[in-house]
């Protein structure tokens, strides 16, 4: 039977070796006969032996690192004087939201470490790049937690914005190229999708991506204005976020995602394409939910693209259309999006009496 303190070495043995690898941790039942299963980076721990390891590093995490002063979080930072009790001290933090992603003040306590050397002259670190590689250490372990198929971390408004706040500071102390921001901006999109995936309608993760989308557009980007880098960045992401967004089209999160990115692409001939290729999705395999076709109809509104509609349900002109007479019986107010399911029925309507006959 596994003691508190053996769940507690086990879960600290993970992560004080992980390093900067991505781990993908999962809850466990008891039936499988083991409380902790490793491969590699693959780690499964029944609910019962994460409590039993929460509640030896809360204890050690007030008892050890609450009072700590900011000489003492530099040091800890830095790996300076450690023994192995320092060591495991140290993660307990990272166990605490393992088993609580809300717990804030110890997510509070990881960014008053961060801070501490921030604070300080970087001249003092023993690397000029330390701090840079302790911030993006601090980026995979968050996005273990993310990208891992756990109950509430995928949606965690704590570590979404812990991330925003941990990549500000990434981006205060290098100087990155415009490919290199569009390298981070693609990199951040996958975990977000990779995010969504697990926890469909997550509105905390497409949230922290327009954030992250608007924190890049500030970015001292040269030979570029505020204006076009900003088309650029939201250009980069609509084709992935709309193949997203077939293959989840229940997902309404994503759609309004893929809207905010179509609302600052000031393309006329891109905004048609995309909703175009949205259309003949719905057309051709007879979609009717009702996320998708919200995003069709607040496009078509916004961006005046009713022509795009014309285009993809073109009928015989020696039929009568009863796309259109459908559509007219619709309340535009109160559901705008069925009018334009209206118009699709009645093209599978047509479409399939064609193929009848």
């Amino acid at each position: 039977m596994t003691t508190p303190e053996d769940a507690f070495q086990l879960l600290a043995g993970v992560f004080a070796s992980r390093g900067d690898d991505i781990l993908e941790i999962e809850i466990i039942p008891p039936s499988l006969g083991s409380p902790f299963l490793q491969d590699g980076c693959f780690i499964g721990i029944t609910k019962k032996t994460l409590v039993q390891a929460y509640t030896v590093a809360r204890q050690l995490f007030f008892k050890n690192l609450m009072s700590m002063t900011e000489d003492e979080l530099l040091a800890n930072l830095l790996n300076k004087n450690h023994g192995t009790d320092s060591v495991t001290d140290l993660v307990s933090t990272e166990i605490m939201l393992l088993f609580d992603c809300e717990h804030l003040t110890a997510c509070n306590w990881r960014k008053r470490r961060l801070l501490a050397a921030l604070a300080r002259d970087p001249g003092a670190l023993d690397r000029p790049s330390q701090l840079l590689q302790v911030l993006r250490t601090e980026l995979t372990l968050l996005q273990s937690y993310q990208c891992s198929p756990l109950h509430r971390h995928t949606k965690s408004p704590t570590l979404w914005s812990h991330r925003l706040w941990v990549l500000k500071q990434l981006l205060k102390l290098e100087d990155q190229c415009p490919e290199s921001l569009l390298d981070m901006e693609r990199h951040e999109l996958a975990i977000v999708l990779r995010a969504a995936e697990l926890h469909p309608k997550n509105y905390y993760a497409f949230t922290y991506m327009r954030q992250l989308h608007a924190l890049l557009a500030r970015a001292p980007v040269e030979a570029r204005d505020a204006s076009s880098w900003t088309v650029v960045l939201a250009r980069e992401l609509v084709n992935p976020v709309l193949d997203w967004c077939l293959a989840s089209p229940r997902d309404i999160s994503g759609w309004a995602f893929g809207i905010y990115l179509l609302g600052h692409v000031p393309d006329r001939q891109l905004r048609g394409d995309a909703v175009g290729r949205v259309l003949r999705f719905a057309r051709d395999v007879g979609w009717e939910g009702e996320s998708l076709w919200t995003f069709i109809d607040l496009t078509v509104r916004q961006f005046d693209l009713k022509d795009v509609m014309d285009d993809v349900f073109i009928h015989d002109q020696e039929r009568q259309d009863p796309v259109s007479s459908t559509e007219s019986q619709i309340s535009p107010t109160k559901w705008p999006w069925r009018a334009r399911l209206a118009r699709a029925k009645g093209y599978w309507v047509v479409n399939r009496s064609s193929h009848d006959t």
